[in-house]
Protein backbone atom coordinates (compact mmCIF):
# COMPACT_ATOMS: atom_id res chain seq x y z
CA UNK A 1 0.00 0.00 0.00
CA UNK A 2 1.11 3.54 -0.61
CA UNK A 3 0.86 6.03 2.24
CA UNK A 4 -2.27 7.52 0.66
CA UNK A 5 -3.82 4.04 0.34
CA UNK A 6 -3.04 3.30 3.98
CA UNK A 7 -4.55 6.57 5.20
CA UNK A 8 -7.64 5.93 3.09
CA UNK A 9 -8.02 2.55 4.78
CA UNK A 10 -7.67 4.14 8.21
CA UNK A 11 -10.44 6.65 7.43
CA UNK A 12 -12.92 3.78 7.51
CA UNK A 13 -11.95 3.27 11.16
CA UNK A 14 -11.75 6.94 12.19
CA UNK A 15 -15.49 7.59 12.31
CA UNK A 16 -15.62 9.81 15.41
CA UNK A 17 -16.17 13.52 14.63
CA UNK A 18 -13.07 14.35 16.68
CA UNK A 19 -10.92 12.65 14.01
CA UNK A 20 -12.11 15.14 11.37
CA UNK A 21 -11.97 12.37 8.79
CA UNK A 22 -8.16 12.23 9.18
CA UNK A 23 -8.15 15.26 6.89
CA UNK A 24 -6.77 17.84 9.34
CA UNK A 25 -3.54 18.54 11.23
CA UNK A 26 -4.94 17.21 14.50
CA UNK A 27 -7.90 15.66 16.27
CA UNK A 28 -10.33 18.07 17.95
CA UNK A 29 -11.97 16.56 21.02
CA UNK A 30 -14.76 18.20 22.99
CA UNK A 31 -14.10 17.37 26.65
CA UNK A 32 -16.49 18.95 29.13
CA UNK A 33 -16.13 22.71 28.81
CA UNK A 34 -12.76 22.39 27.06
CA UNK A 35 -11.83 21.66 23.46
CA UNK A 36 -8.64 19.57 23.33
CA UNK A 37 -6.34 19.32 20.32
CA UNK A 38 -4.32 16.10 19.90
CA UNK A 39 -1.63 15.46 17.31
CA UNK A 40 1.22 13.00 16.76
CA UNK A 41 4.31 13.00 14.54
CA UNK A 42 7.22 10.62 14.06
CA UNK A 43 10.81 11.15 12.93
CA UNK A 44 13.12 8.56 11.35
CA UNK A 45 16.91 8.64 11.12
CA UNK A 46 18.05 9.33 7.56
CA UNK A 47 14.57 10.49 6.52
CA UNK A 48 13.73 13.44 8.75
CA UNK A 49 17.21 14.17 10.04
CA UNK A 50 20.79 13.43 8.97
CA UNK A 51 22.84 10.87 10.95
CA UNK A 52 25.57 13.40 11.81
CA UNK A 53 23.14 15.85 13.40
CA UNK A 54 23.11 16.45 17.14
CA UNK A 55 20.34 14.60 18.93
CA UNK A 56 19.66 17.84 20.79
CA UNK A 57 18.46 19.26 17.48
CA UNK A 58 16.47 16.10 16.77
CA UNK A 59 14.64 16.40 20.08
CA UNK A 60 13.91 20.08 19.42
CA UNK A 61 12.50 19.38 15.96
CA UNK A 62 10.45 16.41 17.18
CA UNK A 63 8.58 18.58 19.67
CA UNK A 64 8.49 21.66 17.43
CA UNK A 65 6.74 19.94 14.53
CA UNK A 66 4.02 18.74 16.88
CA UNK A 67 3.61 22.18 18.44
CA UNK A 68 3.32 23.56 14.91
CA UNK A 69 0.25 21.37 14.39
CA UNK A 70 -1.22 22.85 17.58
CA UNK A 71 -0.45 26.33 16.25
CA UNK A 72 -2.39 25.51 13.08
CA UNK A 73 -5.46 24.99 15.26
CA UNK A 74 -4.91 28.14 17.32
CA UNK A 75 -4.17 26.04 20.43
CA UNK A 76 -1.99 26.53 23.50
CA UNK A 77 0.18 23.53 24.52
CA UNK A 78 -0.94 21.45 27.51
CA UNK A 79 1.90 18.92 27.29
CA UNK A 80 3.67 16.25 25.24
CA UNK A 81 4.36 12.52 25.42
CA UNK A 82 7.65 11.42 23.83
CA UNK A 83 8.66 7.96 22.56
CA UNK A 84 12.44 7.45 22.45
CA UNK A 85 14.57 4.73 20.86
CA UNK A 86 17.63 4.30 23.06
CA UNK A 87 21.13 4.41 21.61
CA UNK A 88 24.15 6.71 21.32
CA UNK A 89 24.08 10.27 22.68
CA UNK A 90 20.83 9.87 24.62
CA UNK A 91 22.03 12.63 26.96
CA UNK A 92 22.07 15.07 24.02
CA UNK A 93 18.47 14.18 23.22
CA UNK A 94 17.49 14.93 26.83
CA UNK A 95 19.32 18.26 26.70
CA UNK A 96 17.54 19.32 23.50
CA UNK A 97 14.22 18.13 24.86
CA UNK A 98 14.71 20.26 27.96
CA UNK A 99 15.50 23.32 25.81
CA UNK A 100 12.44 23.10 23.60
CA UNK A 101 10.07 22.32 26.48
CA UNK A 102 11.36 25.28 28.50
CA UNK A 103 11.26 27.61 25.46
CA UNK A 104 7.58 26.87 24.82
CA UNK A 105 6.53 26.32 28.45
CA UNK A 106 5.33 22.83 27.59
CA UNK A 107 5.31 20.05 30.23
CA UNK A 108 6.54 16.54 29.52
CA UNK A 109 3.65 14.27 30.57
CA UNK A 110 5.03 10.83 29.72
CA UNK A 111 5.91 8.54 26.83
CA UNK A 112 7.83 5.33 26.22
CA UNK A 113 11.37 4.03 25.64
CA UNK A 114 12.55 1.07 23.58
CA UNK A 115 15.87 -0.43 22.50
CA UNK A 116 16.20 -2.08 19.07
CA UNK A 117 18.54 -2.48 16.12
CA UNK A 118 18.43 -0.46 12.91
CA UNK A 119 17.45 3.13 12.20
CA UNK A 120 16.38 5.11 15.21
CA UNK A 121 12.79 6.32 15.37
CA UNK A 122 11.11 8.83 17.69
CA UNK A 123 7.50 9.80 18.22
CA UNK A 124 5.75 12.66 19.98
CA UNK A 125 2.13 13.28 20.89
CA UNK A 126 1.18 16.86 21.68
CA UNK A 127 -1.95 17.92 23.54
CA UNK A 128 -3.28 21.44 23.33
CA UNK A 129 -6.20 23.52 24.51
CA UNK A 130 -8.17 25.42 21.87
CA UNK A 131 -8.14 29.17 22.47
CA UNK A 132 -10.92 29.84 19.99
CA UNK A 133 -13.95 27.88 18.83
CA UNK A 134 -14.86 26.80 16.27
CA UNK A 135 -11.34 25.42 15.84
CA UNK A 136 -9.91 26.24 12.37
CA UNK A 137 -10.26 23.31 9.96
CA UNK A 138 -8.36 22.69 6.72
CA UNK A 139 -11.68 21.50 5.24
CA UNK A 140 -13.25 24.96 5.47
CA UNK A 141 -11.62 26.85 2.58
CA UNK A 142 -14.26 28.42 0.31
CA UNK A 143 -14.32 29.90 -3.18
CA UNK A 144 -13.38 33.57 -2.98
CA UNK A 145 -11.09 33.21 0.05
CA UNK A 146 -7.68 34.86 -0.05
CA UNK A 147 -4.61 32.70 0.71
CA UNK A 148 -1.97 33.88 3.19
CA UNK A 149 1.20 32.44 4.71
CA UNK A 150 3.11 33.48 7.82
CA UNK A 151 6.82 34.14 7.44
CA UNK A 152 9.20 33.52 4.55
CA UNK A 153 9.23 30.10 2.89
CA UNK A 154 12.30 28.06 1.94
CA UNK A 155 14.71 28.83 4.77
CA UNK A 156 14.85 25.27 6.06
CA UNK A 157 15.74 23.97 2.60
CA UNK A 158 18.61 26.45 2.35
CA UNK A 159 19.62 25.52 5.88
CA UNK A 160 20.35 21.94 4.86
CA UNK A 161 23.39 23.26 2.95
CA UNK A 162 24.34 25.67 5.74
CA UNK A 163 24.23 23.33 8.72
CA UNK A 164 26.08 24.37 11.85
CA UNK A 165 26.72 27.95 10.77
CA UNK A 166 24.22 29.46 13.20
CA UNK A 167 22.61 31.44 10.36
CA UNK A 168 18.86 32.02 10.18
CA UNK A 169 18.63 29.37 7.45
CA UNK A 170 20.62 26.86 9.52
CA UNK A 171 18.38 27.41 12.56
CA UNK A 172 15.23 27.15 10.43
CA UNK A 173 16.36 23.65 9.42
CA UNK A 174 17.77 22.40 12.74
CA UNK A 175 15.48 24.19 15.17
CA UNK A 176 12.20 25.26 13.55
CA UNK A 177 10.04 27.60 15.60
CA UNK A 178 6.32 26.76 15.85
CA UNK A 179 4.20 29.87 15.35
CA UNK A 180 1.98 29.37 18.39
CA UNK A 181 1.25 33.05 19.06
CA UNK A 182 0.47 33.67 15.39
CA UNK A 183 -1.88 30.69 15.30
CA UNK A 184 -3.81 31.89 18.33
CA UNK A 185 -4.05 35.41 16.89
CA UNK A 186 -5.29 34.18 13.50
CA UNK A 187 -7.76 31.51 14.69
CA UNK A 188 -10.72 33.90 15.19
CA UNK A 189 -10.29 35.41 11.71
CA UNK A 190 -9.55 32.59 9.25
CA UNK A 191 -11.81 30.21 7.38
CA UNK A 192 -9.27 27.38 7.08
CA UNK A 193 -5.77 27.07 8.53
CA UNK A 194 -3.05 24.41 8.49
CA UNK A 195 0.63 23.77 9.03
CA UNK A 196 2.65 23.83 5.76
CA UNK A 197 5.87 22.18 6.94
CA UNK A 198 5.63 19.67 4.06
CA UNK A 199 5.84 22.51 1.53
CA UNK A 200 3.47 25.11 0.12
CA UNK A 201 2.42 23.17 -2.98
CA UNK A 202 1.81 19.81 -1.30
CA UNK A 203 -0.04 21.32 1.64
CA UNK A 204 -2.05 23.65 -0.61
CA UNK A 205 -3.15 20.56 -2.52
CA UNK A 206 -4.11 18.87 0.76
CA UNK A 207 -6.21 21.82 1.90
CA UNK A 208 -7.81 22.23 -1.52
CA UNK A 209 -8.68 18.53 -1.66
CA UNK A 210 -10.06 18.52 1.88
CA UNK A 211 -12.17 21.61 1.12
CA UNK A 212 -13.19 20.49 -2.39
CA UNK A 213 -11.99 23.72 -4.00
CA UNK A 214 -9.17 24.77 -6.31
CA UNK A 215 -6.35 27.14 -5.35
CA UNK A 216 -4.89 29.81 -7.66
CA UNK A 217 -1.42 30.75 -6.42
CA UNK A 218 0.40 33.82 -7.77
CA UNK A 219 4.02 32.71 -7.96
CA UNK A 220 5.33 36.27 -7.84
CA UNK A 221 3.47 36.98 -4.61
CA UNK A 222 4.84 34.03 -2.62
CA UNK A 223 7.43 35.20 -0.03
CA UNK A 224 10.34 32.84 -0.81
Amino acid sequence: MTELDFIAALRALATQPAARGLADDAAVLEFGTETLILTKDMMVEGVHWLPQQSLADVAWKLVAVNLSDLAAKGAAPVGVLVSHMLGDADERFVAGLREVLETYATPLLGGDTVRADGRRVWGCTAIGRAKHTPVPDRRSARAGDAIFVTGTLGQAMLGMADRGSGSADDLAYRRPRPLLAEGRALAPHVGAMMDISDGLLLDSWRMAKASDVGFDLDRAAIPV
